[in-house]
């Protein structure tokens, strides 16, 4: 069964002088306070769309990573995902790097990396954000 989530900004004032503040209204977990200045420059304690859509990515791809790996018999110990949009103003989003270290018993780091491959083409925030260049760098922890 399909499941939608939502969010909401209400922003006031000029892109560049103005600001934001973005609700994750499906969990409830919180209002952050979004700007021109924390996404082009210095972060200052406000997110941006690049900081969520990291989030979203390096969740996505460690709930199918972690999938993979207990498919394929091999289930992780744990993983630790990051990943690192890369927003340059005036050309949008040029690059995600997704990295991960995981422990898993009994699997060898080429078929982890294998696995993460795998996950990284398969994770559905991948394949929306298809278009833009996804690396990853995968080990075992």
């Amino acid at each position: 069964m399909a499941t939608t989530r939502y969010a909401s900004t209400h922003w006031e004032g000029t892109l560049f002088e103005g600001a934001g503040k973005v609700t994750l209204e499906s969990s409830g977990v919180g209002t952050f306070d979004v700007s021109w200045p924390s996404r082009a420059e210095e972060a200052n304690g406000k997110t941006s769309p690049e900081e969520l859509i990291a989030a979203a990515h390096s969740s996505c791809f460690s709930m199918a990573l972690s999938n993979g790996l207990a498919k394929a018999g091999t289930p992780a110990t744990s993983l630790d995902t990051q990943a690192a949009v890369e927003f340059t103003p005036g050309t949008g989003i040029t690059g995600i790097k997704l990295t991960v270290k995981g422990v898993v018993e009994g699997m060898s780091n080429d078929d982890f990396v294998e696995a993460a491959q795998a996950a990284k083409d398969g994770c559905p925030v991948s394949q929306a954000l298809a278009g833009t260049t996804i690396t990853l760098e995968a080990s075992l922890a």
